[in-house]
Order: structure tokens, then sequence, then C-alpha cells
């Protein structure tokens, strides 16, 4: 149950660790390496990304370094930028959907934050994904959450329009195997640790695959408006709720994450801080894209 009322002085503190992820500019450099190429050819499958809904995240944008991981491990990749349709889907293998936003809510984060996809195109994913497709979604802390919401459920996904914020203060939260907290599934068996950024919550299907689940060292806060966090901000323990997570659908295949930054990479405030893959903190979340992408393709 959301619950109401929660310090001012807890807000304050996690507005504090947090203001400065919007001071962000993309990192283009190439800071992996990639010892052995999936697709060595680079004739891997097409990844669309998607362009059309307001996101966030794009290859042309935010989502550079995510493009330029899989880029590099032989995958095809473009950003897609129309309405989504049997027609489109049919072209590519994986479509990555990524931070997407309803119109009403760019430049507006706060309440209502509305479905980013028509009834028509979620259809068209759930159609797709059923015959074999494989679909990415990717949904951050609010609104993108609940831009997110309705396409998530289409899939048997419960998204919480929320920040999923430590407890103890933490900028980059850490899931480990020695810790624990990080889930004992196929695409972790050659990964110690994975690292997010905040980002938002969800309930997985109970077939999925949980890779990052929150504990008891987690509370989910849902203010009115984005990062403006008051005594009078829904929140609720986040112990039970998970960040990242796989299953198959039918004949396809999903993974669902409610973090972005740890598939980017970005150079946060006058100096340059990195924040996302291209940190020393996070740099096995490259394999673990890799992991994923190759999970939906195989």
């Amino acid at each position: 149950m959301i619950t109401r009322t929660i310090g001012l002085s807890l807000c304050l503190s996690i507005v504090f660790l947090t203001t400065g992820k919007a001071q962000q500019v993309p990192d283009t450099s190439t800071f992996f390496v990639i010892d052995k190429m999936t697709y060595p050819d680079k004739d891997g499958p097409l990844i669309y990304v998607d362009a059309g809904h307001n996101n966030f995240h794009t290859l042309a944008g935010r989502y550079v370094a995510f493009g330029n991981v899989l880029a590099a491990d032989g995958y095809q990749l473009a950003d897609q930028p129309d309405e989504i349709t049997p027609a489109v889907l049919e072209k590519c293998e994986v479509y990555v959907i990524a931070n997407p936003l309803h119109e009403s809510n760019v430049g507006n984060w706060e309440n209502p934050c509305l479905s980013a996809f028509s009834e028509q195109e979620i259809t068209a994913l759930k159609n797709w994904v059923a015959e074999g497709g494989c679909l990415f979604l990717i949904a951050d802390h609010m609104p993108f959450g609940g831009a997110a919401k309705d396409l998530g459920a289409a899939f048997g996904v419960e998204w919480l329009n929320c920040f999923a914020m430590d407890n103890r203060r933490r900028s980059a939260d850490r899931f480990s195997h020695k810790r624990g907290n990080l889930g004992k599934v196929g695409v972790t068996e050659n990964i110690s640790m994975v690292v997010t950024f905040t980002g938002s919550a969800f309930k997985a299907p109970a077939t999925a695959s949980v890779v990052v689940g929150l504990d008891e060292n987690f509370t989910l806060l849902s203010p009115a408006v984005a990062w403006q966090f008051d005594d009078d901000s829904l929140y609720e323990p986040g112990a039970g709720w998970q960040q990242l997570a796989y299953f198959p659908y039918e004949k396809g295949k999903v993974v669902v994450s409610g973090e972005a930054a740890m598939f980017s990479a970005q150079l946060s405030g006058p100096r340059e801080q990195k924040v996302g893959m291209n940190s020393e903190l996070a740099k096995e979340n490259v394999q673990l894209l890799r992991n994923l992408v190759s999970w939906l393709v195989d």
C-alpha cells in the first residue's frame, strides 16, 4: 500500500544527491573493450531504438553509448522515429524503447503522466512479441514509468511511476553476488556486480528471471512533480519490487528495466563526472547489456 508522509530532512538529502543528474552530456568516447565480438562481420540482427515518442534517450542523443557498445559487438542499429506499426516491427529483430514521454509531459514532469503509446501501438507490439519479436523496454524514474505503464501492463508488468531511492543515500546502487542482491540468473553468470542510478520500480510476471530486485534498503517515492519531494509525497517500501528482469512471452522475449543510466554513459557537471557504463564502478554493465541482447536474439 502506498503511504503518505516522509520526513523532509530525508527528502532534502535525496534532492542534494540527485539534482546533478540533469546536468549531463553523452560520453561519446570508446571507454570499453570488447575482446570477442558476437558478430565479427558486423552483420548481427537489426535493432531499432524508438525515437518517435518524445524519448529522453535515443541513439542520436543520450543513448550514444548504448548504440556504440552494441555496434562494437556486431549488431546493426538505427533510430526509429515513426509510429509503431506491424510494418515497422517486421523489419527488426529487437525493438528498444528507452524513456518515452507523452507529448503533454514534455518539459512538464508532473502528474498526470500519460501513456506515450496509443492502443494500436501497444497491440502491434504485443502481437509482434507473441509471434517471436523481442522487446527491450526501459522506463526510468517519474515521469517515464507512467509513460510506459500501459505498455508494460500488456506484458504483465506492473510499473510504479516513482523514484526508487536508496535509504543509504548512495547516488549509485550496487547489486552483486557477493552481497547476495544480484540475481543468480543466466545473464549474470559472467558478472560480479551491476550498478544502477536511481530509476523506477516494477513487478514482473512470475515467469521472469529477476536480475535486480529491490529490498528494505529502498523507498519508492511518488511525488506529484518530479524531484519535488515533501511531506505529502506518496511512498512505500521497495521490498518485493524489481528494477531489471527478463522473461519469455509466448514465442517472443521481453527485457524490462526501471533504470536507463545503467545502459548509458554520461559526463555530469563541470567536472564531467562519469555516470553510467563509463564509470569505474559500473564497468561490468557493458557486459550485462551484451548478455541481455544476446539472450533476446538467441
